[in-house]
């Protein structure tokens, strides 16, 4: 009787050790969250370096070495942090990417100052909270968590919190895997670009996120001689561009998939509530897809729409010179989207044949940058499948497309393949983040600080 209630004091005591230690990290990791937060990270005013120096503070407190710390960019108030938990070197390194940069946030247009970090009714609020400083804090959290702990493991682990990734130049991780490979290189990436779906407080899926869309935007030109207004003729430019323009409007892309694509809808359908859209999402999602499925689930939602196929959209318009005169110049920016694969030459031939008017001149506005899909690595796949059965049963693992960008763009046309591997988990019908009082619940951020910590220990040790 002695032993067994001496055992169960033991249990309690170490029960309650570790709930302390827990403490200990998520108030760690709230409190690396909301330096990060607080530090103006714009584009216009904000300076990405005293981020990165935050960070770089912090893990030399936990003892990594100063030379394994940097602070490196070609800007000085951009720079990027780089620091390196050493292995045993047995495998190559495993990468964790978060960037620091955000976009821009009004006071006026929130209901409070957005670069305050503010928790209220179990939400954390400011700019970044999902985009991507919460990210950023938990890797940092994790990091330090590990090297208090002195975990074993075989690959170095790799830290880089970027600057740039929200539409900057020449800088971030582009600048790094072009300038410095030797300090990211690594067998393969963790990064943002996945994450768990929630609707009504339920948690559907959790995505990992192993291919983007490509962007390219091109320019749409009509010239005319011009002329007094009181004098119209039929040969006007704004008529010709906007008569184009209603043609791209009504205009669909084919329907293409991919792997990850493919397998997008098909895991999907596991946990759609409404059996005819998991009927279409299994129909499209078959070797052949099918046609009218797919123009149900496009009608549906943008969303599946976007990952179904190449999209262009007129996005900015401009024509005239005087309200008085006839238009000699009428211009418009159409943005693509498109799928991985897809030459931007063969869209920007497509859509002269739609706009089908030789007054239409047709131009890139840049140079797309192309990525090819990282493929589902079986070992990545499976911590994935098991972390998420273990911490959110039923909810079921999708691998996910992006219709936007990231920077995982760059690490896989440096031959890294990427996965963006979250664990936080948002409402769907909610996003806020580039929005108006951008948030993430506290509960899920910190099931998404313990996610991470536990597929990095999965994925490096020994």
């Amino acid at each position: 009787m002695r032993r067994w209630h001496a055992t169960i004091v033991a249990l309690l005591i170490s029960i309650a050790a570790v709930r302390a230690q827990s403490g200990i990290h998520d108030g760690r990791a709230r409190e690396i969250f909301k330096e990060l937060i607080e530090i103006n990270t714009t584009d216009s005013v904000g300076n990405v370096t005293k981020a990165a120096e935050a960070v770089a503070t912090r893990l030399k407190a936990a003892g990594v070495a100063d030379a394994d710390v940097q602070v490196l960019g070609p800007d000085p108030r951009k720079g990027n942090l780089v620091a390196r938990l050493r292995g045993t070197g047995g495998r190559k390194p495993l990468l964790l990417l978060a960037h620091l940069d955000v976009v821009e946030a009004k006071r006026e247009d929130w209901s409070f100052d957005p670069f305050t970090f503010l928790e209220k009714d179990g939400y954390f609020y400011g700019r970044g909270t999902s985009d991507d400083k919460a990210m950023a804090s938990q890797l940092v959290a994790n990091v330090i968590r590990l090297k208090e702990e002195g975990f074993a493991h075989d690959r170095d682990l790799i830290l880089a919190l970027t600057a740039d990734e929200e539409g900057g130049n020449f800088n971030g991780v582009d600048w790094l895997v072009k300038n410095h490979r030797d300090l990211i290189d690594a067998e393969f990436a963790i990064n943002e670009g996945g994450g768990g779906n929630m609707r009504k407080g339920k948690y559907l899926t959790n995505e990992v996120q192993a291919s983007e869309k490509v962007f390219q935007d091109f320019k749409l030109d009509v010239t005319n001689k011009g002329g007094h207004s009181s004098l119209p003729e039929k040969d006007n430019a704004i008529y010709h561009l906007a008569e184009g323009l209603a043609r791209l409007a009504t205009f669909d892309f084919p329907v293409q998939f991919n792997e990850v694509t493919r397998a997008y809808f098909t895991r999907s359908a596991e946990v759609e509530s409404d059996p005819k859209v998991a009927a279409d999402m299994r129909a499209v999602a078959k070797a052949t897809p099918d046609l009218a499925a797919a123009a149900r689930l496009s009608a549906a939602l943008p969303y599946w729409n976007s990952m179904m196929r190449t999209t262009c959209v007129a996005t900015r318009l401009a024509g005239g010179h005087a309200n008085n005169a006839l238009p000699q110049l009428a211009t418009a920016n159409v943005n693509c989207r498109l799928l991985p694969g897809v030459s931007p030459s063969a869209v920007k031939d497509t859509l002269i044949q739609v706009l089908a008017n030789p007054k239409i001149a047709v131009s890139f506005v840049g140079q797309a940058q192309p990525s090819k899909p990282s493929p589902l690595r079986p070992d990545v796949m499976t911590v994935v499948e098991s972390l998420t059965k273990d911490m959110f049963p039923g909810v079921v693992v999708v691998p996910l497309m992006s219709t936007g960008a990231t920077d995982g763009l760059y690490l896989r046309n440096g031959e890294i393949p990427t996965y963006g591997i979250d664990g936080t988990f948002g409402d769907i019908d909610d996003v806020r983040a580039h929005g108006r009082d951008e948030r993430i619940g506290v509960k899920q951020y910190f099931e998404g600080l313990e996610f991470q910590y536990r597929l990095i220990k999965a994925l490096a040790g020994r």
